[in-house]
Parts: structure tokens; C-alpha cells; sequence
């Protein structure tokens, strides 16, 4: 996969990541609760792994809201593209880290080890989740059928990433299209955060 590895720490890919979850955010909070009332904002601490040193403050926070309505109070956390669930390492990091470890050399592992910080173990456990816990997703299982063409699963998440490629699309917009297919994974209560 040429020059996707530079993705991992591509400043602008993350700035456009950036802005993907703000407009998230914005039609989160532009919707309200369900209850009716408005939404106040009530982001929490996140310490991303994996990215470019100093994204800013916009990626220590995730965005979430609470209603404003007393006896109400309820959270409502809108899709993300730049966290994959729970996971602490940056969405894109999990991604196309796990993309480059098909056909694994100890070369390409110890960049990937470079690039990232994440140990040999950490990689194991990214793919084991992609062939794994996410296929037995309620999500995966809806999700697929929308491709145009069925998707490798033992080739997780490069296979995904496939799908997404066409003439002339760099691989900042695959990864930045693929991340957007998996936001509802990202949402409280998925049954994918389970993978970490």
C-alpha cells in the first residue's frame, strides 16, 4: 500500500477529521433531545494515541451533550470519525495500521511500531478485533449489505478500505469515507466499543 503509511501522521487528514466531527456535533445539538429540550454541551477527556504530536485541543475532547431538561439530563453522544469507539488510539491509526499488517514483514511492523508507539501485542489485538469482534457486530452485519460489492473479512479493515477507493481518490479520502461508514460504531452502547 504505498503511501499510506504517511497517513498516520498527515496533519490534515486529522484537521479534516476534525471538521467531519464538529459538523457531527453541530447536527447532534442542531436535532435536541428527544425529550424536546436543548442540548448543552458536555464533552469528556480523551487522550488520543498514535497521531501527530499536538492536534490541539479539539482532540482531547469528545463530543457529547446533555439535555438541558430537568428530570431529563439525557446524554446523547454523536457519531465520530476521529475515535473508533473506545479504543484510545486515534480511529485513523487503528484503521490503516491494521490495513498495513496484512502481509506483515518486520520491517513494516517496526515502522508501524515507530509510527504509532503501539507494541507488537496492541497490533495482534487490532487485528483480532477487525476479524472478530467487529464481523459479529450488529452494525457489520446491516452495514455490509449496503457496499456495492461483498467485502473480505479475513482482509479487515484493508478489504474495507477497498471498497472506498476510486480513480483520482487520495487515500486521505479513503480513510476520511471509511471512518464515516463506521460512525454509528462509534455511538454509546455500540456493541463494537466492546474491542479495544
Amino acid at each position: 500500500m504505498p503511501r499510506i503509511e504517511a497517513l498516520l501522521q498527515d496533519r490534515r487528514l486529522y484537521a479534516l477529521l476534525g471538521k467531519f466531527d464538529e459538523d457531527l456535533a453541530q447536527g447532534a445539538r442542531s436535532e435536541g433531545c428527544r425529550c424536546g429540550g436543548r442540548l448543552h454541551r458536555a464533552t469528556y477527556p480523551r487522550k488520543p494515541r498514535g497521531g501527530p504530536v499536538d492536534l490541539g485541543d479539539d482532540y482531547d475532547r469528545r463530543y457529547s451533550f446533555c439535555c438541558a431538561e430537568e428530570g431529563c439530563r439525557r446524554r446523547a453522544t454523536p457519531p465520530s470519525v476521529r475515535f473508533l469507539g473506545r479504543k484510545v488510539y486515534l480511529g485513523a491509526v487503528v484503521l490503516v495500521a491494521t490495513a498495513m499488517q496484512h502481509g506483515p514483514t518486520p520491517t513494516r511492523t517496526a515502522r508501524l511500531r515507530e509510527l504509532v508507539g503501539a507494541s507488537m501485542r496492541t497490533l495482534r489485538r487490532w487485528r483480532s478485533w477487525w476479524r472478530e469482534a467487529f464481523c459479529a457486530t450488529a452494525f457489520w452485519k446491516a452495514a455490509r449489505g449496503s457496499l456495492s460489492s461483498p467485502v473480505a473479512e479475513a482482509l479487515l479493515p484493508l478489504s474495507l478500505l477497498e471498497r472506498f477507493r476510486a480513480p483520482g481518490r487520495t487515500w486521505r479520502s479513503v480513510v476520511a469515507l471509511a471512518l464515516s461508514f463506521l460512525g454509528p460504531l462509534t455511538t454509546t452502547g455500540s456493541s463494537a466499543e466492546r474491542g479495544k
